[in-house]
């Protein structure tokens, strides 16, 4: 993913938290800090064991621009969501196409979907959980 996408949208997101326009700057910004932290944990833990780089650099911007518009709340739905989606499209396109799993499957569409389900309806999904799960 180019920095010429995902930095101006993360920089959009902070800014237009500064006038409260989608949320306050204080969730904005841990969004932003905590969607980068977050993917680049797992990149720096995969490395170390494998010795191989799992993701590329533009997936943690990415979920750093996410964060930036749906706030650290969102991060944890926006990751279990693009991550089963991208498991089940991704291994349903592999088994199709004759693929092993060394073929890489890119994580940043899912990423994205997973992104603006969040933003519109983060709050629902999240409310429904708790209700289902008895926790509300």
């Amino acid at each position: 993913l180019p920095d010429q996408l995902t930095l101006p949208l993360m920089w959009l997101g902070l800014i237009a938290s500064l006038d409260n326009l989608y949320m306050p700057a204080k969730p904005a910004l841990l969004g932003a800090i905590a969607g980068y932290a977050s993917l680049w944990t797992v990149w720096w833990l995969f490395k170390q064991l494998t010795g191989k780089e799992g993701m590329g650099h533009g997936d943690f911007k990415l979920l750093a621009a996410l964060g930036a518009w749906v706030g650290l709340s969102g991060i944890l739905p926006i990751v279990l969501l693009s991550s089963i989606v991208g498991a089940i499209i991704g291994s349903v396109w592999l088994a199709t196409q004759g693929r092993d799993r060394a073929t890489p499957i890119p994580f940043g569409p899912y990423l994205a979907i997973a992104g603006w389900i969040v933003f519109f309806w983060g709050q629902q999904m999240i409310d429904a959980y708790l209700k289902f799960s008895g926790l509300a």
